[in-house]
């Protein structure tokens, strides 16, 4: 029998019960579209972390208060809450290297902002100039904070988008003075749509001078210190010029974390694909389970069938005949099936990429070739079983339907 009589016949096969062909097919369209949609939101998900992680730059080194090895990892180092804080003074120690690009201290809190009898809770970010070209922020009204010196308290303040439309309407917000924690503020400015940075919504943050956030929170300490590197081939020698700097103003401790914004970058990147590799194999478990509906199908199928597969061996059909013609019936179904679990998971990229537009829903190549691979696999697989029992029938027995 050549291989396309053997193709013919599997076709034959299955159109002639479309019920049972249909729900195989539908099962394994399933499974595939399962994998091909969810490995495509996962990988989506990753490249848009990936990107606005990016988007900071590779050349930032963050430095954190406390020593994540000395603190066992404890809430404490989150918060630096630790022997000795980290100061304004420490910042600019830092800055006197050539290394340096710009230097950004950070106090961070939550305070009340308060304009005729409008009040909300909002996150108050305190920092310096350079903050705005570390993180790329854009303003749409106004200027950023003076480029002045670091411990000059003054009122001033630069508010989210969100903030300025619930405190001020349609009115306009430039020199107006709104209350922050009790202290009077003005705004100079006003922050475009930037999303999220640091944790935070920046439509719905107030920034405002380092000096002055110290006075509301009334700390010296300082949150975190951001240092943006000349390159990245320095980043090294930065690292080792930050330690050795902080060590001297700590009376020879190394009491804080150095972090670079590649390897947050890094961890982000591995944890996103080994989580969309878990949920691509879940998804595969669906294939598995049409894989047996297959079987099972065709044990019934051998079962109905005997008379013919009797006729075919009567007329000098060989076992491995039986056996391929079976085998490719199956495979034809996880071909069809694959083609159509494609063409719905591809669909459904596609409709969440509407919903979603900053998501990149396109699912990986590996993931496309492995969803296949596995839809053929699972066919071939559990096809074998019932192909076999059709190969070792007699064909006495078989034309008589025993």
């Amino acid at each position: 029998m050549r291989p396309v009589d053997t193709i013919r016949f599997g076709l034959g096969s299955l159109g002639s019960n479309r019920v049972r062909t249909a729900l195989m097919l539908l099962a394994m369209s399933i499974g595939v579209a399962a994998v091909v949609l969810l490995t495509g939101i996962g990988n989506g998900a990753r490249l848009y972390i990936v990107d606005k992680f990016a988007a900071l730059g590779t050349n930032l080194v963050i430095i954190i208060p406390g020593r994540a090895e000395t603190a066992n990892n404890t809430p404490a180092t989150l918060v630096g809450e630790t022997p000795r804080d980290l100061t304004l003074e420490d910042a600019l120690a830092v800055m006197r290297s050539e290394l340096v690009e710009r230097v950004a201290p950070l106090n961070i809190g939550e305070l009340s902002a308060v304009r005729q009898g409008l009040e909300r809770q909002v996150p108050v970010l305190g920092s310096t100039a350079s903050f705005l070209q570390i993180h790329h922020l854009q303003l749409s009204q106004g200027s950023f904070l003076p480029d002045e010196d670091w411990d000059i308290a003054r009122p001033v303040c630069i508010l989210g988008s969100k903030v300025y439309q619930e405190l001020f309407g349609r009115q306009a917000a430039l020199g107006e003075l709104i209350r922050l924690g009790g202290y009077r503020c003005r705004v100079i400015g006003i922050l475009d749509s930037e999303g999220r940075s640091l944790g935070f919504d920046t439509q719905e943050l107030v920034i405002v001078p380092v000096a002055f956030a110290q006075m509301l929170y009334n700390t010296s300490g300082l949150f975190r210190i951001l240092v943006e590197g000349k390159d990245q081939e320095s980043l090294a020698r930065l690292k080792t010029h930050i330690k050795t700097t902080i060590a001297k103003r700590h009376y020879g401790e190394e009491d804080v974390t150095i972090i670079t914004q590649d390897s947050i970058l890094a961890t982000f990147d591995k944890i996103l694909k080994s989580l969309t590799l878990t949920v691509a194999g879940i998804a595969a478990i669906s294939l598995v389970v049409a894989g047996i509906l297959i079987m099972n199908v065709m044990l019934m199928s051998v079962a109905q069938r005997t008379a013919e597969i009797g006729l075919c061996k009567a007329l000098g059909g060989t076992r491995r005949q039986i056996m391929a013609m079976l085998v490719c019936e199956a495979l034809l179904l996880s071909v069809i099936g694959g083609i159509l679990g494609l063409l719905i998971g591809f669909a459904g990229a596609w409709g969440i990429a509407q919903v979603y537009p900053e998501l990149t829903t396109t699912p990986p190549l590996w993931a496309v070739v492995a969803a296949m691979a596995t839809a053929l696999g699972t066919g071939l697989v559990f096809s074998l079983l019932p192909a076999g029992r059709a190969a070792r029938l007699d064909p006495i027995r078989a034309l008589a339907g025993r």
